[in-house]
């Protein structure tokens, strides 16, 4: 099968029975709680509201980062172009991990806790994603 059917297969699925392709899909991520709804949306003005998988929990970073560390952890999971050539570098799933988890307990050290706010100021760098994904963690 190539692409162009795997495609025209996938589209028909979500389009005969949306709610069960979409769960069916769910199973590729790691989940703490698995979602038995998969789309409550509203375009209506009086409940507008976009609602994928709400009564299902999951943490980020893990699929993000966590799921990967065994498999493909020595493997590519950011590629940086810095604005000036040879600016360039690639990181690791484990090199990631590693920075994300000395952001995370650097906010931890800071006092930072489940439920506060963080503000990110940052340019598009990959500190920037350590952050955004430590204060997930």
């Amino acid at each position: 099968m190539n692409a162009q059917q795997d495609l025209a297969i996938r589209h028909e699925a979500v389009d005969r029975d949306p709610d069960s392709y979409w769960l069916e899909e769910a199973k590729r991520l790691d989940w703490d709680t698995f979602p038995t709804i998969a789309d409550r949306s509203s375009f209506d003005e009086a409940d507008f509201g976009i609602r994928w998988f709400e009564d299902g929990e999951l943490n980020v970073t893990v699929n993000c980062l966590d799921r990967h560390l065994a498999e493909r952890g020595d493997r590519t999971a950011i590629v940086f172009e810095g604005d000036e050539p040879g600016e360039g570098y690639s990181l690791t799933y484990a090199q990631v991990h590693e920075e994300v988890c000395r952001f995370a307990n650097s906010l931890k050290d800071c006092g930072v806790g489940k439920g506060d706010r963080v503000a990110i100021y940052m340019p598009m760098i990959p500190e920037a994603a350590f952050a955004m994904l430590a204060c997930a963690r």
